[in-house]
This record gives C-alpha cells, sequence and structure tokens, in this order.
C-alpha cells in the first residue's frame, strides 16, 4: 500500500552495481530502510542527491508491516539547505547530529513528533547567524523525544560541572529557541558538551564514543 509522508535521511549504504540502501526515519513509521535503484550510475546521478545524510524529504512510500527493506516510489526535496552543507561551521554541527540521530533513534514510538522536531532544528540550523551552541541546545531538546527526558540539570551533577558551566547551563535549559544566543566560553562549551555526552551514553545502549566530536571542537575553538 502507498503512503505519504515526510522524513529525514540518516544513512545510506551502496548495495550492488548502482543502487543504494537507504535508512530514513520516517513521520509515519519510523526509522525505515529502503533500496533505491540505479541511483549510483551516471543517469541517476542527480536522484542521488537526495538521499545524503540529512536531506529532507517528502515521500511516497510501499508499506508492508515487518518488511525488512522496502521501496520508493516518489521523493522529494522538502528543504532545500542554503548553508547546512556549505558553511564549515554548519556543516561540522549536522556531521554530528547525524552520527547522534543513528546512535541514538533506534524505535518508532512517537515517530511524528519526532520527525517533526529534527525537520525543525535542521531548518533553523541551516537559517541561524550564530549557530556555535546548536549543538548542546539539540542533545538538551532531543531528550524528550528519546524516552529519557525532559531534560534536568540535577542530573548532570556527578560530572562536576564549574558553577559557571552550571549557570550556563541553566540559560540553555531556560530557552527553547536555538537563535538565543548564550554567551560561554570555548571551555565551559567542551565541558558541557562532554557532560551531555555521558548524560546520553548513561541512557542509549551501545551508543559509544561519538567520532565527530574532535572535528567539531576544532572547528568551534
Amino acid at each position: 500500500m502507498l503512503h505519504k509522508t515526510k522524513g529525514v535521511v540518516f544513512r545510506f549504504t551502496p548495495y550492488g552495481e548502482s543502487s543504494i540502501i537507504v535508512n530514513i526515519f520516517t513521520a509515519t513509521f519510523g526509522l525505515q530502510s529502503y533500496i533505491v535503484n540505479g541511483v549510483r550510475s551516471k543517469a541517476g546521478k542527480n536522484k542521488m542527491a537526495l538521499y545524503q545524510p540529512l536531506m529532507l524529504l517528502d515521500l511516497v512510500v510501499y508499506h508492508k508491516e515487518n518488511a525488512s527493506i522496502l521501496r520508493i516510489k516518489e521523493a522529494s526535496c522538502s528543504y532545500a539547505f542554503q548553508y547546512l552543507q556549505s558553511d564549515p561551521v554548519k556543516s561540522t554541527i549536522g556531521l554530528f547530529i547525524n552520527e547522534i540521530l543513528n546512535r541514538t533513534v533506534k524505535e518508532q514510538s512517537h515517530a511524528n513528533e519526532l520527525c517533526d522536531f529534527i525537520f525543525d532544528s535542521l531548518v533553523r540550523l541551516d537559517k541561524l547567524d550564530h549557530p556555535e551552541n546548536f549543538h548542546l541546545q539539540f542533545l538538551i531538546q532531543m531528550t524528550k523525544y528519546l524516552g529519557f527526558g525532559p531534560f534536568d540539570k540535577t542530573e548532570l551533577a556527578a560530572w562536576h560541572l564549574s558553577e559557571d558551566e552550571d549557570a550556563v547551563l541553566d540559560q540553555l535549559l531556560q530557552t527553547n529557541e536555538y537563535d538565543r544566543l548564550v554567551k560561554m566560553k570555548n571551555e565551559q562549551r567542551r565541558n558541557l558538551l562532554d557532560a551531555l555526552l555521558r548524560f546520553y551514553g548513561n541512557h542509549v545502549d551501545g551508543m559509544g564514543s561519538i567520532k565527530s566530536v574532535p572535528v567539531l571542537r576544532e572547528i568551534l575553538s
């Protein structure tokens, strides 16, 4: 049966000579795997652009319960990024966010709410003038959708934040708006990120280390 839904691309893997298996988090069905044929050929290279990580799509998909791999009938870009893929800071933050999504999003429950949150967050990142704190605010807000939020700062007490870092965290918690710039030093930003990732690691089985963190720290320093 055909269904219309929106979705965000998490990752893809090559399959055969010219096809891919693409993992897309959909608003209707949660995380799904789709086979897309011919997109790695010369004729299909334009379509391949649709399936890059974090692309926001409008989809018409075939769906069958308990099927491991499905097919896409139609796919189109829902929002064309202006800066996310070209701005060094935003693209690095996007790389980090993509890794977080791939490590943490495993369930189908509340798919529509989570998909809306991801869509809205990525569009805001694309438009932000000052994105340097975006990753911290994203991690805090996403706890509500992963089943271990809303986030409470007392849960970070074990990570020995300084008084200044505790005050900065208070400011981050008091706003749901990405465009409110909370002033902090680079060291505070790094320490808050470490604490948040440890918090996530305590709640997400097999999360492991986030490989994009060193690049993120370098680009934000």
